[in-house]
C-alpha cells in the first residue's frame, strides 16, 4: 500500500530534533511520497537539503506563501523565478491568498498569485493553492487565468459542496483533504461523501492540522493513515482502495 502526502512542511523547525525518525515512521506506514511546498526565502535551504537527502521520497515545490507577501514581495517573487530556472520542481507552491489574519496586503497577494500562476503556465507544471478565508478571491483568479494545461490542488479544502463543484468544473484540479476530515464536528465528511474520490488527494499540512486522535499535537506525514482511514469509512471502501486511488490522483497532478 502506497500513500501520498501531497502537502507537508516536514523541513520545518518543529522537526529539527527527530526529522530522520519522523520520515522513517512515514515510510514504515506506507507514506513513501511526500510533497513539500515552500514558504519563502527563509525556508528554501531546509527544504532543499531534505529533498537532496531523500530524493525518492521528498519532492520540493517552489513558491511564495501568501502570508509572506508584503510591500516588498517583488524580491521574493524574483527569487522564486530564479530557483525555477535552475531546478526542476514538481509544482509552483504554496501560493494563493490568506485573508484570515490580515488584509493589509490583499492586493499584493492577488498580484503575487497571478504572477506565479503565469510562471506555472510557462513551465507547464501544477500549482498548489492556499486559500484561507479567500476561496472566491483565489477561484476567480484561477478561473480567469486558466488554460487547458493548468492543473493543481486546492490545498486544505474545507468548503461547501458548491465550492467543491466549482473547483471540479475547472478541470485539472484536485481537492486536498487533510486532518479536518477527522475532526468530530467537521462538516467536511458530508461534503466529501458526495464527491467522487477521483477528485481527491490526501495531505497532512504537517506540522499543522493534526488529525484525530492526535489533534493538538505536532502533525507528521505518518498520520495521513488516519485521514485515509476516515475517508475509507466515509466512502465505504477499504483503506487500500483509498491509498491506490488518491496516490493515482496525485500522480495526475504532479506527474511523479
Amino acid at each position: 500500500m502506497i500513500l501520498t502526502d501531497t502537502h507537508t512542511h516536514i523541513y520545518a523547525g518543529q522537526f529539527d530534533e527527530d526529522q530522520d525518525e519522523m520520515i522513517a515512521r512515514a515510510i514504515e506506514a506506507g507514506v513513501t511520497r511526500m510533497f513539500m511546498p515552500n514558504i519563502d526565502s527563509t525556508s528554501i535551504d531546509a527544504m532543499m537539503q531534505l529533498a537532496e537527502k531523500y530524493p525518492d521520497n521528498c519532492f520540493p515545490m517552489m513558491g511564495l506563501h501568501p502570508c509572506s507577501v508584503n510591500a516588498d514581495f517583488e524580491k521574493e517573487i524574483a527569487l522564486v523565478e530564479e530557483w525555477h530556472s535552475k531546478y526542476k520542481f514538481c509544482a509552483v507552491g504554496e501560493i494563493g491568498a490568506d485573508l484570515y489574519w490580515d488584509k493589509t496586503y490583499a492586493k499584493e497577494q492577488e498580484v503575487a498569485f497571478a504572477r506565479q500562476i503565469e510562471l506555472a503556465k510557462r513551465l507547464q507544471i501544477p500549482i498548489v493553492i492556499h486559500n484561507r478565508d479567500s476561496f472566491n478571491e483565489t477561484y476567480d483568479i484561477v478561473s480567469k487565468l486558466k488554460n487547458e494545461d493548468l492543473r493543481g490542488i486546492f490545498h486544505c479544502f474545507s468548503g461547501t459542496i458548491e465550492e467543491a463543484e466549482r473547483v471540479i468544473a475547472l478541470g485539472g484540479f484536485k481537492l486536498g483533504i487533510g486532518g479536518v476530515l477527522t475532526f468530530k464536528n467537521s462538516n467536511l465528511r458530508e461534503v466529501v461523501k458526495d464527491i467522487d474520490i477521483e477528485h481527491l488527494v490526501l495531505e497532512t499540512d504537517s506540522p499543522y492540522l493534526t488529525p484525530m486522535p492526535y489533534r493538538g499535537k505536532r502533525n507528521e506525514s505518518a498520520y495521513i493513515t488516519y485521514i485515509a482511514e476516515k475517508l475509507a469509512e466515509v466512502k465505504g471502501i477499504s483503506i487500500e482502495e483509498v491509498a491506490e486511488i488518491t496516490t493515482h490522483n496525485s500522480k495526475e497532478v504532479y506527474g511523479i
